[in-house]
């Protein structure tokens, strides 16, 4: 083991040198990147899944790409190979969060980590330590946009909140080297605010993982209690008041029987309608995989949602899905593939699940299966990915002196 100490904040930080990322010169066959974000919990959701499935692709099709995650955790350290935390305090009632504090020693540790780029998954302290170590070490900086910040914004405190906080996000975004968009939503949304050079890249699903041969709804509706002839609606997520969910089980309550609402990740002793069954986060992902298969069809009330991995998880296993006829959601479904509501309020959404069960499904979940398969693969997303960060590695060194090149 080795020890740093860095004169400004006086943090320990102990890693493993046999455990530590490789560094080099730029200019060798790969290079260095770094993943950082404090939305990484655990029970995290879908940023920790993008950052967990990045890590064993590039280990599996990328070799010569270093890879090192920097999050929160309890204390300052290596946490795993490749993985190194940053002490920061526990969010109250944050399910496991923590909300790093200085960015400081933020930066210090990427730095000490020698990066050849930096990937940023939020705006907070995180993202102003990577465009601080960027500049200090002359290297790159990705910013991927996971939230619409003005939207939380405005949800949470009231459109009046909007504006201000759009004018701070695209200052925080249009510092970085390049803004990666998870949908052309929230790229649409970016360019609104005034940010410039970003790039469109929808995230994936393992195909393999989420699959219809996992599927088992008598099993389930036994295990649920549930009679056979139950139309088992879910949603995956955590509660959070952008999810929308109060809008699902309005929903599920207006269209009284055989439907009922299945939420995983919500909560398994909070209280809903009789006509929901909620049920703790699951850390298996096969368990998790073989549940959403086993249902009849995902609902999703977001309507600024960014992404949506869930909805690729429900269409890889070969459910219909339900969601709003706009944000990142819209550009994942159509009526190939599931139903747009036309509204996220209850009575929109109850009519779009009438509507999506008036159909036939076997068609429907054949071609939300071909969907996934065809369009949404990781391969493609971290393809796209590692494209753009050779060209950003290259262009950073071409534009250095030839001594520092060499």
């Amino acid at each position: 083991m080795f020890d740093v100490t860095d004169s400004r904040t006086q943090n320990l930080i102990r890693l493993d040198p046999t455990e530590a990322p490789h560094f080099g010169a730029p200019g060798r066959l790969g290079f260095h990147l770094i993943d950082t974000t404090m939305m990484y919990a655990p029970r995290s959701g879908g940023v920790k899944r993008y950052l967990h499935q990045k890590r064993d692709w590039l280990a599996r099709r990328r070799p010569d790409i270093s890879h090192t995650l920097v999050v929160p955790g309890a204390v300052t350290g290596l946490a795993a190979p490749g993985i190194v935390s940053v002490a920061a305090a526990r969010l109250p009632f944050g399910d496991g969060y923590r909300m790093p504090a200085l960015t400081a020693k933020w930066e210090t540790v990427l730095r000490m980590l020698e990066p050849d780029i930096i990937e940023a998954g939020d705006m907070f302290v995180p993202g102003h330590a990577a465009l601080e170590a960027g500049e200090a070490l002359g290297v790159p900086v990705v910013g991927f946009c996971h939230t619409d910040a003005a939207a939380l914004a405005a949800l949470h405190f009231g459109e009046w909140a909007q504006a201000p906080a759009m004018k701070h996000w695209a200052a925080i975004f249009q510092q970085f080297d390049r803004v990666v968009a998870p949908s052309r939503h929230i790229a649409q949304r970016l360019s609104e605010a005034g940010v410039e050079k970003v790039s469109v890249q929808p995230l994936g699903v393992d195909t393999d993982l989420f699959h219809p041969s996992r599927a088992d709804p008598a099993r389930l509706k036994r295990r649920l209690g549930l009679p056979a002839s139950t139309r088992l609606l879910v949603f995956a997520g955590r509660p959070a008041r952008e999810k929308n969910i109060d809008s699902l089980i309005c929903a599920v309550e207006r269209l009284g029987e055989p439907y009922r609402l299945l939420l995983v990740g919500a909560g398994k002793d909070a209280h809903y309608s009789p006509r929901v069954i909620p049920l703790g986060y699951e850390r298996d992902p096969e368990r998790l995989a073989a549940t959403i298969a086993s249902c009849d069809a995902l609902v999703h009330a977001n309507e600024n949602e960014p992404f949506g991995l869930v909805v690729l998880e429900a269409l890889a296993a070969g459910l219909p899905v339900v969601g709003p006829s706009r944000g990142g959601i819209a550009e994942l479904i159509d009526d190939q593939v599931g139903q747009r509501a036309h509204s996220v309020n209850p009575a929109g959404m109850a009519e779009a699940i009438e509507a999506l069960f008036a159909r036939d499904l076997a068609p429907i979940r054949a071609a939300a299966r071909r969907r996934a398969e065809q369009r949404h693969r990781w391969d493609t997303t971290f393809e796209g990915l590692t494209r753009l960060y050779g060209e950003l590695v290259a262009g950073r060194a071409a534009g250095w002196p030839a001594a520092l090149r060499a």
